[in-house]
């Protein structure tokens, strides 16, 4: 399970659409609807979210709102929340520029090999930006990161 700390404009066609399906799979196990993927550390900021279900809805509906922007079709009906008030004002969660970084690389390593345009594109940035759940702080790779 990859849920990007990046800012979804940065992923490819199949990172995006993985990154959704593996957002609804985080959102179905913080509901209780599946018995896998129960511990896995990419949850484990969600989950320490005051509303674990808030925060990752809102995550999708960004990762919806970037598809969108492209002109695909993600279906908002699949988010257990609406794209409302409730979901746009959840307090932004932390990440750490180590992590940023760390992302950027195994970003631009899977670019190289499967999409090299959007490689050229996210190399030319420069810059690891945020998901927009997300604000930037210093410090080294999160505890919760499983990347070799």
């Amino acid at each position: 399970m990859r849920l990007w700390s990046l800012h979804p404009a940065l992923l490819d066609r199949q990172g995006l659409t993985a990154c959704w399906r593996e957002a609804l799979l985080a959102q179905a196990v913080l509901l209780d609807r599946t018995k896998g993927f129960t511990r896995h550390p990419q949850l484990d900021r969600f989950r320490a979210q005051p509303e674990p279900v808030v925060a990752i809805a809102a995550y999708l509906h960004a990762l919806r709102d970037e598809a969108a922007r492209r002109g695909y079709r993600y279906d908002p009906a699949r988010v257990h929340l609406p794209d409302d008030a409730r979901t746009r004002g959840v307090g932004r969660m932390s990440v750490t520029s180590g992590q940023m970084e760390l992302e950027l690389a195994h970003l631009l390593t899977k670019l190289a090999e499967r999409s090299p345009e959007r490689h050229r594109w996210v190399a030319a940035v420069g810059r690891a930006s945020p998901h927009p759940l997300f604000v930037v702080v210093p410090g080294d790779v999160e505890r919760w990161e499983r990347a070799s």
